[in-house]
């Protein structure tokens, strides 16, 4: 069962999302239920969830702020955006910052939370693959999990896959790769999305994560050489995504 946040200042909007679907039969379980942003914040430090569902508009700390908190602490479990339509724009927000998808609460429909649902679980079980081949020390799963080269069929994406496997180094931002292909930002983020199965986040580090393994598995490069060559800012945050992805830090994949 992959465990959800439920983030949700109003008591009848969160016990309707509660209601609204069997979620163990889809393969889920809320393991908790907060207030506001800084409730879901503190209980993340002690336990990350595999999915947030959250308000956008709360008080002490909303929903944008909460997913940007999120990020910048090296968590990158998918984020699912309640909101009013009013909140659009925030809406919109949320995307650039890597939220899979919205649903209205006004007009909340179980196929549509369902739906986000699966497209996440896509995303958990590429992750899954990833600590799998930690686990078991088999290279060959590597492949299994995905080439960071891979073809779509769709040019544009395609181009995009191309020039952060080239350029993973760097750091490349939403309207830099949507000039790249000339298309909206917002667009380029929900297509890479639908396309690949994951954000592009998640894909540039997933692309990091394959250069550092192969740098750890083929030369004696120190960790420290390895994060800076790999486009990591800080060893500290190499460590945890390299930890989120495959379930050992670098040093201990190494050893293993």
């Amino acid at each position: 069962m992959y465990s959800v946040y439920l983030v949700e200042d109003e008591v009848f909007a969160r016990d309707m999302v509660k209601h609204l679907i069997a979620w163990e039969k889809y393969g889920f379980v809320i393991e908790g239920e907060y207030a506001n942003g800084a409730e879901a914040m503190e209980a993340m430090k002690q336990s990350p969830p595999d999915i947030v569902i959250t308000d956008i508009v709360m008080p002490v700390l909303d929903g944008i702020e909460l997913l940007r908190r999120s990020r910048e602490a090296g968590w990158e479990c998918p984020f699912i955006m309640l909101t009013c339509m009013s909140e659009f724009d925030y809406a919109q927000q949320a995307l650039e910052l890597g939220a899979i998808g919205y649903v209205l609460k006004l007009s909340l429909r179980p196929e549509r939370l369902i739906a986000l649902l699966e497209r996440a679980r896509a995303g958990l079980e590429q992750r899954d693959k990833w600590r799998k081949l930690s686990a078991i020390g088999d290279t060959a799963l590597l492949a299994e999990a995905g080439t960071a080269g891979g073809q779509t069929g769709h040019p544009q994406i395609d181009r995009i896959i191309e020039y952060i496997s080239e350029h993973y180094a760097r750091d490349h931002t939403l309207g830099e790769l949507a000039r790249l292909v000339n298309m909206e930002q917002t667009y380029v983020s929900n297509l890479f999305k639908k396309k690949t199965g994951l954000t592009l986040t998640n894909f540039t580090q997933k692309v990091r994560i394959e250069a550092a393994v192969h740098q750890l598995l083929h030369t004696s490069l120190p960790v420290s050489a390895i994060s800076c060559a790999c486009g990591f800012s800080n060893d500290n945050y190499f460590n945890k995504v390299f930890k989120r992805w495959t379930g050992k830090t670098p040093s201990d994949f190494r050893r293993s």
